[in-house]
């Protein structure tokens, strides 16, 4: 599994990805039923809100061999600052709807 992390960029100051990659290390969260190998192709943003440059983001994560999605937990959880995206339905739609079904979307990381 080849794994591209959309994260929200009003978490950039306060949180540097960490548990995203732990997650993806050690198998926890939603990880924890991938049995693949598992690398990390990009780690970007949204582009801030209302998501406005995720799906041109997700397209280029693709283009450089990503074949899993996955938004970090900010987005869908609101971690670490208490407040998930109002936007992340919509944004997660478009982005499925651009990729098509050949690409996995997961909605959180941990």
């Amino acid at each position: 599994m080849k794994v591209g992390i959309i994260r929200c960029m009003q978490t950039e100051d306060a949180c540097p990805g960490t548990a995203d990659f732990q997650a993806m290390r050690n198998r926890t969260g939603r990880f924890a039923d991938v049995s693949e190998s598992i690398e990390c192709v990009g780690f970007v943003s949204c582009g801030g809100c209302p998501g406005k440059k995720a799906v041109f983001r997700a397209r280029e994560l693709v283009r450089r061999g990503a074949d899993t999605l996955a938004f970090a937990s900010c987005i869908q959880k609101g971690t670490p600052i208490g407040y998930p995206c109002p936007f992340a339905q919509q944004m997660r739609d478009c982005i499925a709807a651009d990729l098509g079904p050949a690409v996995r979307i997961f909605d959180y990381t941990h």
